[in-house]
């Protein structure tokens, strides 16, 4: 009769020799930093830059004080599309306004918001828009408008996915905060858009707390009124926050040159260029818009976000081009979470 013994006992240890193997696949999946990220150049270069800056002892390390990483965001950490969310914020700030300002029904632009004219509101051009900003963002407290906004995020709703703007974020970008943060970085935001009203919302949904938003401001004044102190918002433009406007900002804010900088649009090439002329490893990304079906297609010739200058300057100095429709496995929180990649 054949002694099954040693038979079982081999069956025992490849079992469990296979089950040790599985261990390291196992635990790289449950630990993986970026995981709506596709196994891409993109992910690649990320993680391979982060590891590089963080490990002592060679010699692209970065003292945690100097791991700043600067993000844009419209476009890059939430969607932009179909105009600014900011934009539209203003024009229901409009609507809302408009009984204390019966003129308005006279008045261009703001009759064009209040009928929805779209043809005559593209016809007031950017002077239209400066007014409706100026209505809607001044002769205000800071903290007024922080509630006006925060009221605004709570109930506006995005007009093609019927979801909160505070939910069309890119999951891609969260995982990438996090896993920033995890390893000791810093992480700005560094926006045209107004510096309050992406107060509003960034510490809830990016973990970004305010002192770390810098974005577009308007000249403050502090006052007393009603035996109440404030700061006031004025119509006077104090910082563009786009453009040259962002690397002036950083230089005048941070104080450090970023390691590391995201953005999506020529308004971002300046901070993008500010950013690589610094020391040491530097990691430069742009998310391309290349999904038309989870999100946009556009770039060179876009209203919204045009990519033109930058895609151009990107391709010819190497740095990082996220192709969304590839390198994204999921775009928003609320997508289906990606299943597991055949590793």
């Amino acid at each position: 009769m054949t002694n099954l013994k040693p038979l079982r006992q081999r069956h025992s240890l490849l079992l469990l020799l296979g089950l040790l193997l599985q261990v390291p696949l196992a635990f790289a999946q449950a630990t993986d930093p970026l995981p709506s990220w596709s196994e891409g150049p993109a992910k690649k270069n990320i993680i391979e830059f982060v590891h590089a800056v963080t490990t002592q002892g060679t010699r692209d390390y970065v003292k945690p004080a100097e791991r700043i990483a600067v993000f844009d965001n419209d476009g890059t950490l939430w969607t932009e599309q179909p105009a600014y969310f900011q934009v539209l914020f203003a024009f229901d700030e409009i609507k809302r306004l408009a009984p204390q300002h019966p003129e308005w029904k006279n008045q261009q632009p703001f009759k064009a918001v209040l009928e929805n004219d779209h043809k005559a509101l593209a016809d007031s051009g950017m002077e239209g828009l400066l007014k409706i900003i100026g209505a809607t963002h001044t002769g205000v407290t800071t903290d007024t408008f922080i509630d006006n906004a925060k009221t605004w995020l709570s109930q506006a709703r995005h007009p093609k996915t019927g979801k909160p703007y505070t939910e069309m974020i890119y999951q891609p970008m969260l995982e990438m905060l996090d896993y920033l943060r995890s390893q000791d970085f810093k992480t700005y935001i560094v926006s045209g858009g107004d510096t309050a009203f992406m107060r509003a919302f960034a510490e809830v949904v990016y973990g970004v707390p305010p002192e770390q938003v810098i974005g577009s401001s308007f000249v403050t004044e502090f006052q007393i009124k009603d035996g109440q102190p404030s700061v006031l918002r004025t119509a006077k433009l104090a910082h563009n926050d786009d453009g040259p406007g962002k690397p002036e900002s950083i230089d005048a804010i941070i104080g450090r040159r970023p390691i590391l900088a995201f953005g999506n649009s020529d308004g971002d090439l300046q901070m993008l260029q500010w950013t690589a002329a610094g020391p040491g490893k530097r990691f430069m990304g742009l998310v391309h818009h290349t999904d038309a079906r989870r999100e946009w297609a556009y770039d060179r010739q876009s209203q919204v976000g045009r990519l033109d200058k930058a895609l151009d300057e990107a391709k010819k100095r190497g740095w990082t081009i996220v192709d969304m429709a590839s390198e994204w496995r999921r775009v928003y929180p609320f997508d289906a979470a990606p299943q597991e990649q055949v590793q």
